[in-house]
């Protein structure tokens, strides 16, 4: 009989037992994990940047908010379509190279904005078409990234590399759109040049990113590619915890509606609207430097379920506000609480999923979050179409509010769960 192979990490203590001190160094100590996590702080910080420029770009070509729907929209199909397969891809294949080739791919799309801005070709039907691109690569970066940290660390360390892997994120999406804002200003050239650059930094460093990789010996078959479902669906504080951030973040996200708000709303231009997309950013960031100290280990599902209903507090009051500062502040408080709905749902998700079935259970994920934020943006674009930014962000704001309770009945092992692990 063949012995089984050894686990890549010695058994550990209880999540809770770990000196706070002690596994902090020990973490920075990974230096896979490292130098993974500077790869996804620069690709997310390029994300941003695009982002930001390509919703102005659209608006200054169309001035519709029907078309910054659409780029959302354009985003989330192809990744709706790609995503299961890239989770069986992310089970059978080497991670790194996966994501390193995600990587490449945004940075060719860069590269198109970048020449067509430059000879004036820029449409609205090519800033779709670029959408549909990213909409594609990111399907197979995000079950990617979520299926490699777990190899990458011990697993009584993972709670804070979520955390940290979330604070690094969220000081990208800080620093991505005001810097995106502010590059604008000189010319989206500028911003089309430095995200590709960025874009190519992080693919070059993912290439040398090693692990101990064991393919899924699993057939290639629909049954195996949706296997990754019928997983979530069998475990329902899995499929409570994702869910629950789908449905919220798809009624209660403004973020398609900022440059509306950034020029019409609150008169504040190009910049304001970089500030205003690093608001939430900031907010989870110093959230998540409080987790990675304090990392969360009672009471994770109430815990989870009280924060989802302060963000459609916050997003109501976003929603209302013609105050410049007040909207900041509102939109730090949503992502503050968006953070430890991040949090929690990624750490329940790896640590409850076995390591051949990760990037297919993680591929499951990232469709709830695609659909929370690709498709949120045309929810939010449409609605606002048809009865105005404001109405459509506060309604928002007060259906995030009201999935929150409805999660308590519906999910009651989701409501009960007390610890991570």
């Amino acid at each position: 009989m063949v012995p089984a192979p050894a686990p890549p990490w010695s058994p550990e203590p209880p999540l809770h037992s770990v000196n706070p001190d002690t596994s902090l160094a020990q973490l920075f100590a990974q230096r896979p994990f490292v130098r993974f996590w500077l790869a996804r702080t620069g690709g997310t910080m390029a994300n941003q940047m695009l982002m930001v420029a390509l919703a102005w770009h659209m608006y200054a070509l169309t001035s519709s908010a029907w078309d910054l729907g659409l780029v959302g929209l354009f985003q989330f199909v192809p990744a709706l379509l790609l995503t299961l397969p890239a989770g069986h891809l992310a089970d059978r294949l080497h991670r790194g190279r996966m994501y390193a080739c995600c990587m490449f791919g945004q940075a060719c799309a860069a590269g198109l904005l970048l020449g067509a801005s430059h000879w004036n070709l820029s449409s609205r039907a090519l800033l779709l078409g670029v959408a549909i691109v990213l909409g594609a690569a990111r399907a197979f970066q995000m079950p990617t990234q979520q299926a490699l940290t777990p190899q990458l660390v011990p697993a009584s360390l993972l709670p804070r590399a979520l955390a940290l892997s979330a604070g690094a994120m969220q000081l990208a999406i800080i620093c991505g759109p005001a810097l995106g804002g502010l590059l604008y200003a000189q010319g989206v050239s500028t911003v089309y040049f430095c995200c590709a650059l960025l874009f190519l930094g992080a693919a070059a460093l993912t290439i040398r990113v090693q692990y101990r990789h064991q393919p899924s010996q699993a057939a290639v078959s629909w049954a195996s590619v949706f296997a990754g479902v019928r997983f979530v669906w069998s475990r329902k504080v899995i499929m409570g915890a994702t869910s629950l951030d789908m449905f919220a973040v798809l009624l209660g996200g403004a973020t398609a509606l900022l440059p509306i708000y950034a020029r019409d709303i609150l008169h504040s231009g190009p910049m304001g609207l970089g500030v205003l997309r690093a608001a939430p950013a900031a907010g989870a960031l110093l959230m998540s430097l409080l987790l990675l100290r304090w990392p969360l280990t009672q009471r994770v599902g109430p815990k989870l379920l009280l924060a989802v209903a302060l963000f459609g507090l916050a997003t109501v009051v976003f929603g209302l506000s013609t105050d410049f500062r007040l909207s900041l502040m509102a939109l730090a408080i949503s992502g503050a609480a968006d953070n430890v709905s991040v949090v929690i749902r990624a750490t329940l998700v790896q640590l409850d999923t076995p390591d051949a079935m990760r990037g297919r259970v993680s591929a499951v994920n990232s469709i709830f979050i695609g659909a929370s934020n690709q498709l949120g943006e045309f929810e939010s674009g449409s609605v606002a179409a048809l009865c105005g930014p404001v109405f459509s962000v506060v309604s928002g704001g007060i259906g995030t509010v009201l999935i929150a309770a409805a999660w308590c009945g519906l999910f009651p092992a989701l409501a009960r769960r007390d610890r991570l692990s």
